[in-house]
């Protein structure tokens, strides 16, 4: 049985009263939270939804968010989280090319989902506990999957106008789960403090739900904020995070920092940049007994495909570490030739978490693989003779503002909607708080100005506000190679240098 309720039943039988949640108050046992995912299903099937079907959260963290993932997969349908700061447009853009059955919404984002079909408002007290809407007493026998049955779909900024839609089936999820079990060497005794967004991967996947694989706690917060964050690992003990960048800057720099006992924590997750050494240092001071964990990864992989080795950090700056167990990494050229050592080339990775492909995009598909099975991440980089590995540039162009991933080439193409703009690039500049900012830079048409007011407003109608351009550059001109591409590494360069 390759239902996400197995394990939860596991342990449900074997250590009834053991914690599997805390939530705003709550500490849900294993027992309950089967009898959760249960009612889920029931409500879900009330809903007319069966094996196969695509039901979408747009959601916050909530106990409520974790009983409906469960509930989905244990009748066999297909879990489609949504990023719930996107624009309405790109909301139905996701929906309409999934094909979602039902689309379940918190009330306080449910606006952005007005004008779609077969929206269901998922209020504060079902976020709380979901048998306030599965109030019958129906708790239906889990629906059989097999490691090839589609699991989840998790739609990620492409590199052409629209989103990709990543299948992860059940052994991607399986094969993740047992390999960085190994790696973080989880237990049941491990508690882990859920603060990032459970529609992205370092929210529920690293690792994520897969603590409850080995019996342990999730301590799952709403949003994260800095200071909560710090008294959750002191008060309940708290063994491992996943932060972003953007949050252990918050943490570190918070005034009340050093007022709380943290010394339950054994390691930390980062991940979305290169750390710098100062940060890694800095982390090290305030949590002395835990280790900083640089991790490199992606949604088609289930993210975490190397893991910093613990007390290499240092010795080993700014890589992110060796590939965990059961993945291959490889350097290659663009006629997908491997590549020595210390050689910069596309990263590429192989293995059974990997995706397999994007939903109903057989084009993008053939293009992200190289023979073999070799998945093209986008991203360059090279391996030492050691194998550990360094992260060079993105290929992609692909911009990390806050743990987020940005496409420049989406927000181009809301760009060049304007009337007034004749040439655009989008790039990401150095940014204290976030890693990064999305920042514009533009040739106007002859006669025309542009401000930044303008911009916003019109990149707002189009986009989620983080993925809205924060900085405005108008220029004569951009920089071209002989082939006629723009130098975004040039910008970066130029105006990288003339912030301060």
């Amino acid at each position: 049985m390759h239902n996400l309720t197995a394990f939860i039943r596991f342990h449900a039988t074997e250590r009834p009263d053991a914690t599997a949640v805390i939530y705003e108050g709550q500490r849900i046992s294993y027992t309950e939270l089967l009898d959760r995912a249960r009612a889920a299903a029931s409500w879900l099937r009330g809903e007319g939804i069966g094996p196969g079907d695509i039901v979408a959260l747009l959601m916050k963290n909530s106990a409520g968010f974790l009983d409906l993932m469960l509930g989905v997969s244990h009748i066999g349908a297909v879990l489609l989280p949504i990023n719930y700061r996107l624009a309405a447009a790109e909301i139905r853009y996701i929906h309409d090319h999934a094909g979602v059955k039902l689309l379940l919404a918190d009330d306080e984002l449910a606006a952005a989902a007005d004008d779609l079909p077969n929206v269901r408002t998922v209020d504060t007290a079902a976020q709380h506990d979901i048998r306030t809407l599965a109030t019958g007493e129906d708790r239906p026998d889990p629906v059989r999957r097999t490691g090839g049955d589609l699991y989840r779909l998790m739609y990620t900024s492409g590199t052409t106008d629209h989103p990709k839609g990543v299948i992860h089936r059940y052994d991607n999820f399986y094969w993740k789960t047992m390999d960085q079990t190994v790696a973080l060497q989880q237990s049941a005794q491990d508690r882990l403090l859920v603060v990032g967004p459970m529609y992205h991967v370092g929210g529920i996947d690293l690792p994520g739900i897969g603590v409850l694989w080995t019996g342990g706690t999730l301590v799952i917060h709403r949003e994260f904020e800095p200071e909560a964050a710090l008294a959750a690992i002191r008060d309940e003990r708290i063994t491992g995070a996943w932060f972003a960048p953007v949050m252990t800057n918050m943490i570190l720099n918070h005034p009340a920092r050093g007022e709380y006992d943290v010394s339950p924590l054994r390691w930390c997750i980062g991940g979305g940049e290169r750390t710098p050494e100062t940060r890694i240092r800095e982390f090290g001071n305030l949590f002395t007994r835990a280790r900083y964990i640089d991790a490199y990864g992606l949604t088609e992989s289930f993210g975490g495909d190397t893991l910093m080795e613990a007390g290499m950090e240092i010795e080993k700056i700014g890589s992110t570490g060796r590939a965990i167990m059961h993945v291959e990494l490889d350097i290659r050229d663009d006629d997908g030739r491997s590549l020595p050592p210390d050689a910069d080339g596309e990263i590429c990775l192989r293995g059974p978490k990997i995706t397999e492909g994007y939903w109903r995009d057989p084009e993008k598909t053939a293009g992200a693989f190289h023979p073999e099975d070799w998945f093209r991440t986008g991203d360059v980089g090279h391996v030492d003779t050691d194998g550990f590995l360094y992260l060079t540039d993105r290929k992609k162009d692909m911009i990390i503002s806050g743990g987020e991933n940005i496409a420049s080439s989406e927000v181009e193409r809301v760009v060049y909607q304007m009337d007034d703009v004749l040439e655009a690039a989008i790039i990401g500049l150095p940014d204290a708080q976030w890693g990064e900012r999305v920042a514009a830079v533009i040739v106007p048409k002859s006669g025309s100005t542009l401000d930044r007011a303008t911009l916003d407003a019109h990149c707002r109608q189009h986009l989620a506000g983080f993925k809205c351009p924060k900085d405005l550059y108008v220029v004569e001109e951009l920089p071209r190679n002989p082939s006629g591409k723009v130098l975004k590494r040039v910008l970066r360069e130029q105006l990288g240098e003339t912030e301060t």
